[in-house]
């Protein structure tokens, strides 16, 4: 369905320490960054991006929005989780751990990164 995410970041430097740590821990090679000053990450099929606004705005985060990175256990969520704490992110909600509902059981860890952004670890388990 999606093709790729970007998010706005004001401080690509410690937006990329950031993603480069916590999206380390999930198995994801550190992000390139192109002649523009953007960074990418590519796993999986996937792309995930970081850019200064192009309009010359501030970035800021979507109030309500959350951006998911699939974890292939509890313990990469916990690894991811940790990581991104120790480069700068910010731990919100409950503290990583197991969420049901709507016959779903999720292990589910929540960061806001350098630039406000709300993020997650998301690792399904069997219901």
């Amino acid at each position: 369905m999606f093709s790729h995410v970007m998010l706005g970041a004001n401080d690509i430097d410690a937006s990329k320490a950031f993603y480069d740590a916590a999206l380390g821990a999930l198995g994801v090679a550190p992000g390139r960054v192109d002649p523009k000053g953007r960074v990418m990450y590519m796993h999986n099929g996937g792309i995930f991006m970081l850019t200064r606004p192009i309009d010359g705005e501030p970035a800021c985060h979507a109030n309500g929005g959350t951006l998911g990175f699939a974890a292939e256990s509890p313990e990469a969520a916990d690894a991811w989780h940790a990581a991104g704490l120790a480069a700068g992110g910010t731990a919100i909600e409950d503290a990583p751990g197991v969420r049901e509902g709507s016959g779903l059981k999720l292990y589910l860890a929540y960061l806001r990164d350098p630039a406000g952004n709300k993020v997650c670890a998301m690792h399904r388990l069997p219901a």
